[in-house]
């Protein structure tokens, strides 16, 4: 069994109901999800969110609103939920670690902007990762996207730490590898409890990271400059 330390903290008076649910580390999503070119995608989602307006009151033939389901439709495939596919996962080429480096390499400040799949509301925050090469490395620009492409996905926030986490272990080649993320959740902040003030952090730590001196230094690097 990998060695593997997976820790969820949220910074709220507001426990987690029934309503965060995590079923699986997977993404939940159809084996004939991609049989359906993201053309016609588009197209059927504009007629859904249509009628979505419609059932609503809303009056399409007015000039602000009449493009509005052809909008949200293309932001959907195109943007938000591209990470859905796996066409759109980064490629990644690693380097000989010639430097011979052999410290914690921390990437801090990552922007992570996903959406909770409850309520189809925004996630907002931030990602810090830190790897030890073992042997290799890869270019920095990898990991950003690498946190981008697990985010735009309809997500629950533990679910996308341990998904950035299996991913760049697989990537880098190492199990030494932390990932830690600090969030707001809209669906808290703009609906039911409505607390704009709470925080989520969750966190995945795996090989060297499970020592606690490590794990330290790791949130020394993180918290030096980020107040949560």
């Amino acid at each position: 069994m990998r060695d593997t330390f997976y820790r969820t903290e949220v910074f709220s008076n507001e426990p987690i109901n029934d309503e965060h649910i995590l079923t699986s580390i997977e993404t939940p999503i159809r084996r004939d999800a991609f049989e359906i070119d993201d053309e016609i995608k588009i197209e059927l989602i504009q007629k859904k969110f249509a009628e979505i307006m419609e059932i609503l009151g809303l009056d399409l033939s007015d000039d602000s609103l009449k493009d509005t389901p052809k909008r949200v439709a293309k932001m959907y495939v195109r943007e938000i939920f591209s990470g859905l596919n796996p066409k759109n996962k980064p490629s990644l080429t690693l380097f000989d670690n010639k430097y011979k480096f052999n410290q914690m390499l921390v990437e801090r400040n990552i922007a992570v902007y996903s959406y909770c799949e409850h309520h189809f509301v925004p996630i907002i925050g931030k990602a810090h990762v830190a790897y030890f090469s073992s042997g290799k490395v890869v270019g920095l620009s990898k990991i950003n996207r690498t946190v981008q492409y697990f985010s735009k996905r309809p997500q629950v926030q533990e679910r996308l730490t341990i998904q950035i986490a299996n991913e760049l272990k697989e990537m880098l080649k190492t199990e030494d590898v932390a990932v830690l993320i600090d969030a707001d959740h809209l669906c808290v902040a703009s609906r039911g409890v409505q607390d704009v003030s709470s925080s989520t952090v969750t966190s995945s730590y795996h090989g060297k990271f499970l020592d606690p001196n490590v794990r330290e230094e790791f949130l020394r690097y993180v918290y030096q400059s980020n107040k949560f």
